[in-house]
């Protein structure tokens, strides 16, 4: 059977970080995302035909662009004999700590992958994204790109993925405040080296996290949602995080942490028995520091890309 002419593919907004999880772990979010829509063309190499949505003014120029980037990688490596135009819609604003630029790679690669005459496997992807992720970030790290890819919570190194096994009653609540943090500034927290006691404690508290994936043990695992390293270093960058986190708390959150860079903060919940009273809470507080909140609650083992039929209406 041969392979579809176009392609479009819808990834989703993911949680980076995960508290102890640094550029290690990241879950996807059932809510905004971006999706690309891949055309197979007759000349070689990948082309950027629009980019409406979120952020019009991303670059049109293939090499500046982290799906082109992407498709470019997956292209030079299998070389299928085609070329490929994309069409990207940005549903996730842009510094926000959500997988924006993860995400345009994710559906960028998976799209093109659906026209090969032989599809890599979604796991073969992970390279190509990252080469794509690299344009936007400077440097390749993977939390964002792996739960896009494969969906739920996903441990990424720079060589692999996996998907961890997550209790089927955690979910998330995940609010995003009309802000945004500049990446140097947020790098540049992280500048000065961390004491080898903060990096051991750290350590701990990843170790926690992943076993109370395995075990179900909710007890354990909460107690790895906290992170001593990073986030007490931009806490000051997010206006009201302190007073977001006790409201999430306050709700019964098994614990919570800035996503990404910020200022998107996520909490996790066994059950969503409290999470809407958590998500109006949580807003109320980053309206109380002078900044409007959208909140989505979403299970953490969450669908990654998908196919979709087309582009969103606003973007076609």
């Amino acid at each position: 059977m041969s392979q579809p002419h176009t392609a479009t593919v819808f990834a989703p907004a993911s949680v980076g970080n995960v508290a102890s999880g640094f550029d290690l772990l990241g879950h996807a979010v059932e809510g905004p995302g971006d999706t690309v829509s891949a055309t197979r063309t007759e000349t070689a190499g990948v082309v950027i035909e629009a980019i409406t949505g979120l952020a019009e003014d991303l670059p049109l120029e293939a090499e500046r662009n982290t799906a082109a980037v992407a498709v470019q990688a997956l292209l030079d490596s299998v070389e299928p004999g085609f070329g490929i135009s994309l069409r990207i819609h940005k549903g996730i604003p842009l510094c926000s700590g959500l997988g924006g630029s993860a995400a345009s790679a994710t559906a960028g690669v998976v799209a093109a992958n659906a026209l090969l005459d032989a599809p890599l496997a979604r796991e073969a992807l992970y390279p190509f994204a990252l080469a794509g992720e690299s344009v936007a970030s400077g440097e390749a790290h993977g939390d964002n790109l792996g739960s896009q890819l494969l969906g739920g919570l996903v441990l990424a190194t720079h060589e692999h993925l996996l998907r961890l096994p997550v209790p089927e009653s955690l979910h998330a609540v995940v609010v995003h405040p009309d802000f945004q943090v500049a990446t140097r500034d947020a790098r540049e927290a992280l500048r000065e080296p961390f004491d080898l006691a903060t990096v051991v404690t750290q350590q701990g508290h990843l170790a926690e996290l992943i076993c109370g994936c395995y075990e179900n043990d909710l007890k354990r695992l909460a107690r790895g949602l906290v992170d001593v390293m990073v986030e007490p270093r931009r806490a000051s960058l997010i206006p009201g995080l302190l007073k977001v986190k006790v409201a999430a708390m306050d709700s019964g959150a098994l614990g919570s942490a800035i996503s990404g860079a910020g200022p998107t903060v996520v909490a996790w919940f066994d059950g969503t028995e409290r999470t809407a009273e958590a998500a109006e809470a949580m807003r109320a507080a980053f309206e109380r520091a002078g900044l409007a909140a959208e909140a989505w609650i979403t299970p953490v083992d969450a669908r990654g890309a998908r196919l979709v039929d087309e582009l969103p209406e606003d973007a076609r």
